[in-house]
C-alpha cells in the first residue's frame, strides 16, 4: 500500500483528509509541523506529499525546499491564501501542484491521483527513452547492457554506444567519419580505420548468437548501417 504524507496542524482538515486517502487505498502518515513532516518523510519515503504552506516551527515552502534537494515525490502545497505570486512561488520551489482552502476532500484526492499518473508517465519515458527492443535486441543505455534474446553480449561502453547509435537509426547509413565525430568526439584525432576495427570486434561478438531479422551492414566506400531484414 502507498503511503501519503498528510502535514498540517489543523487535525480538523488531517483528519479528514486522512479518511478520503485511505478510501484511495493509501496509507496516511500525519505531520502537525514542518520539521515533523522532514522526519516522516525521511523515515517513510511516502508516495505523495500533502504540504500546509503555514505550519508551526518550518513552513510548507522551507519543507517542499528540502524535500526537493532530495528526492522528485509529487508534493502537492495547501494553503488558505491564493494569491498568484504564491502559488508561483510555491511552483518555482517545486511543488507540483497548489490547493487553495477551503477545498473539497474529493478534489484533493484527484489532484493527487493526476500527479501520480504524470509521474508514472514521466518515468515511463525516462525508461523508454534509454531502453531500445529490436525483434531479439534489447539495448538498456543507462545500465549499459545488451541481450540478444536471453543472453548477455559483454560489450565495451563504446560499442554500447556504437550499437545505440547505429540500432536507433535503422537502415540509415553513418559514414566513418560520422561514426567518428558521434562517438568519439570531434577532438578525436584518429582515422576511419579505428571504426572499421572497432567494428569489426563489435560483429564478432554480436555474431556469437543468432540474430537474422537484423544485422550490421557495411556499404563499401561510405559506412554502415543497422539493416533489419524484410
Amino acid at each position: 500500500m502507498q503511503q501519503i504524507l498528510i502535514a498540517d496542524d489543523n487535525p480538523d482538515i488531517t483528519d479528514v483528509l486522512a479518511m478520503y486517502a485511505k478510501k484511495e487505498d493509501f496509507e496516511p502518515i500525519i505531520a502537525t509541523d514542518g520539521e515533523e513532516a522532514i522526519r516522516l518523510f525521511q523515515q517513510c519515503n511516502p508516495a505523495v506529499v500533502l504540504l500546509d504552506v503555514m505550519m508551526p516551527k518550518e513552513d510548507g515552502y522551507e519543507v517542499c525546499r528540502k524535500i526537493r534537494a532530495k528526492s522528485d515525490v509529487p508534493v502537492i502545497l495547501i494553503t488558505a491564501r491564493g494569491e498568484d505570486f504564491e502559488k508561483i512561488m510555491g511552483l518555482d520551489i517545486g511543488a507540483d501542484d497548489y490547493i487553495v482552502k477551503p477545498f473539497s476532500p474529493s478534489e484533493v484526492m484527484a489532484r493527487v491521483r493526476a500527479v501520480l499518473r504524470r509521474m508514472t508517465k514521466k518515468e515511463k519515458e525516462q525508461e523508454s527513452e534509454n531502453l531500445l527492443s529490436i525483434s531479439n535486441l534489447v539495448i538498456n543505455l543507462e545500465e549499459y547492457t545488451l541481450h540478444i534474446g536471453d543472453q548477455k553480449i559483454s560489450l565495451t561502453k563504446k560499442e554500447i554506444e556504437t550499437m545505440w547509435t547505429l540500432a536507433s537509426n535503422p537502415n540509415k547509413v553513418f559514414t566513418r567519419d560520422n561514426l567518428l565525430d558521434s562517438l568519439w568526439g570531434f577532438d578525436y584525432f584518429g582515422d576511419s580505420r579505428t571504426v572499421d576495427s572497432h567494428i569489426k570486434r563489435l560483429r564478432a561478438k554480436l555474431d556469437a548468437v543468432d540474430h537474422p531479422a537484423w544485422s550490421i551492414k557495411t556499404i563499401w566506400g561510405v559506412g554502415y548501417k543497422f539493416e533489419i531484414s524484410e
